[in-house]
């Protein structure tokens, strides 16, 4: 409270803090975008729905440190000017939704929240909102609607949130772990946060490691970490010292990489630069005993179940797909399938209202082509 809240703001921008949810977004930008001088409400919206597969980092700061998020969410909406906000919580995460909320109830018994926080004259309040377990609405937009009380669509954008968005209103919509790094940034400046990082990413980012490993589990490591580094210091290596076969560096959207493929950063541009994406670095490593069509039909299954259906390319198409992957994987394949799934999905890419096709189409068209052998093996000649 004794620094102004467009300081706050130009320390986080300064610290490099990237968005932790999935597209990396830089976050001082982000809260950049607010309208200024806005003479109606502004909201912050925390985004801990965290349904993508392979994920779940934000549910162990919600369980462990729910406080963390607390303090990282006021002094947030201090900078941003808002005095309501609400966290999105995923439906299916009962623990740490009781969790969260007695938190809150300590923070306002505290003084922490509510009218004239610490003798400030700043005045804020939480509202903790349970999901109903749809993929989507870890969509900002699709996430608003469903806050909004409304089907958890995703909107077109522009406008985008910061313009309009819950209610109408400005928002700033953050994932938990990011605004869970607010805090550290303003007690320690933001030159120390950068400096944990790379080049374009400051800090460090928890990474949910999963799948053929001696110790799965969530690590939390400086951006600049390497993949291997990751999978053989960090988690253990492969238990019976099996061949890596493949891994999914940020959660079932990110392109899968082979075993060839594993020295590179795990930063939002390292991960990009591979031809992946750093998403939200949930790690799944799959050792030479993974049937790679197998994997695929598996996440082909859950984007034709959790697509909202509004964008024919994506209602239609994850459907297909799923059914022509169980297909090969029974061995009922046809030759023409695999071009198929290709073609399908680079066409749909980039022609719906929100990312979600756009993240399906990484392991569909990765897979195959970065393990086509093993599926053409599955198909009768």
């Amino acid at each position: 409270v004794a620094m102004q809240p467009a300081e706050i703001t130009l320390e986080v921008k300064r610290s490099n803090l990237r968005g932790l949810g999935g597209a990396g977004f830089p976050t001082g930008v982000k809260w950049g975008f607010l309208p200024k001088g806005h003479p109606g409400p502004i909201y912050l919206v925390i985004n801990a729905d965290e349904g993508e597969p392979g994920t779940f980092k934000d549910r162990y700061l919600l369980e462990k440190d729910p406080h963390s998020l607390i303090e990282g969410m006021i002094i947030s909406a201090y900078a941003i000017g808002a005095h309501l906000a609400f966290i999105y919580i995923r439906g299916e995460y009962v623990q740490p939704w009781r969790i969260f909320a007695g938190a809150v109830e300590e923070a306002s018994a505290a003084g922490f929240l509510g009218k004239n926080i610490l003798g400030s004259g700043f005045d804020l309040d939480i509202v903790v909102h349970r999901g109903a377990g749809a993929y989507i609405c870890g969509e900002e937009t699709g996430l608003i609607s469903s806050l909004e009380g409304k089907k958890g669509w995703p909107k077109l954008k522009p406008p985008f949130p910061a313009v309009r968005g819950a209610f109408g209103a400005p928002t700033i919509v953050n994932n938990v772990e990011t605004i869970c790094h607010v805090p550290h940034i303003i007690r320690r400046g933001a030159a120390w946060f950068a400096g944990l990082g790379t080049k374009t990413q400051g800090g460090t980012r928890m990474y949910s490691v999963s799948g053929h490993v001696a110790r799965p589990g969530v690590y939390e490591l400086p951006v600049s970490v390497s993949l291997r580094s990751l999978i053989y210091e960090h988690a253990g290596g492969i238990p019976g010292g099996r061949p890596l076969k493949a891994v999914v560096p940020g959660g079932s959207s990110a392109a899968i990489l082979t075993a060839d493929e594993i020295d590179v950063t795990m930063d939002v541009d390292g991960l990009k630069n591979a031809g992946t994406m750093a998403g939200s670095a949930g790690v799944i490593v799959m050792d030479e005993t993974v049937s790679l069509p197998e994997a695929l039909m598996v996440v082909a299954r859950f984007y034709a179940h959790e697509s909202c259906g509004q964008c024919t390319p994506c209602r239609e198409s994850t459907g297909w797909i799923f059914k022509m992957a169980k297909r090969i994987v029974a061995g009922k394949g046809r030759k023409e399938d695999l071009d198929t799934i290709l073609d399908v999905a680079r066409r749909g890419a980039g022609t719906t209202i929100c990312a979600f096709y756009d993240g399906a189409v990484g392991p569909y068209i990765s897979y195959i082509e970065k393990f086509r052998a093993e599926f053409e093996s599955l198909i009768p000649r």
